[in-house]
């Protein structure tokens, strides 16, 4: 019975797989590491070297064309009286002596806009984005498509 209980006592296991498992997360860590730091992947710093600064290009093809400020009344029902609105437009730099020449039109349109919308959507803090899309769009059909790219709003005061 002593020999039975001796040949039944569990195996100790080997431990070679842990230890490989180990070293090979340890080995493909610092590779990954390194080929990130190095910008081989992800865009890292510049070749491992991180005083060399990335300065950008010039900046070219746009300009910014100011629009007059537009004083708008609102209605009786409105918390406030007036609406003061400046803004910029950022068009192409081929196209600013164009758009610069349709601002009378331009801003006609924007007053018309700024006019005929109801007073409580001027009011609403979160109509912001809505009011500029349709403007922008306003002014991309006065001077045409690929002129315009943005509007800058500057100003925008109720009071």
């Amino acid at each position: 019975m002593a020999e039975a209980a001796v040949d039944e006592a569990p195996k100790k296991r080997s431990k070679k797989p842990l230890l490989l498992g180990l070293v090979l997360a340890l080995v493909l860590g610092g590779g990954g590491f390194y080929a990130t730091f190095a910008g081989l992947i992800l865009g890292g710093h510049d070749g491992g070297n991180p005083n060399a600064e990335s300065i950008p290009g010039p900046l070219t093809g746009i300009a910014f064309v100011p629009l007059d400020t537009i004083v708008v009344s609102l209605g009786r029902n409105s918390g406030s009286e007036h609406l003061r609105f400046t803004a910029q437009l950022e068009v192409v730099d081929s196209a600013a002596k164009d758009v610069t020449t349709l601002t009378p039109r331009i801003l006609d349109v924007v007053n018309s806009y700024l006019r005929a919308i109801d007073t409580a959507s001027i009011e609403d803090p979160h109509a912001m984005a809505r009011l500029r899309a349709q403007m922008l769009r306003r002014i991309q059909v006065v001077t045409g498509e690929g002129r315009v790219r943005d509007l800058l709003i500057t100003e925008f005061v109720l009071n």
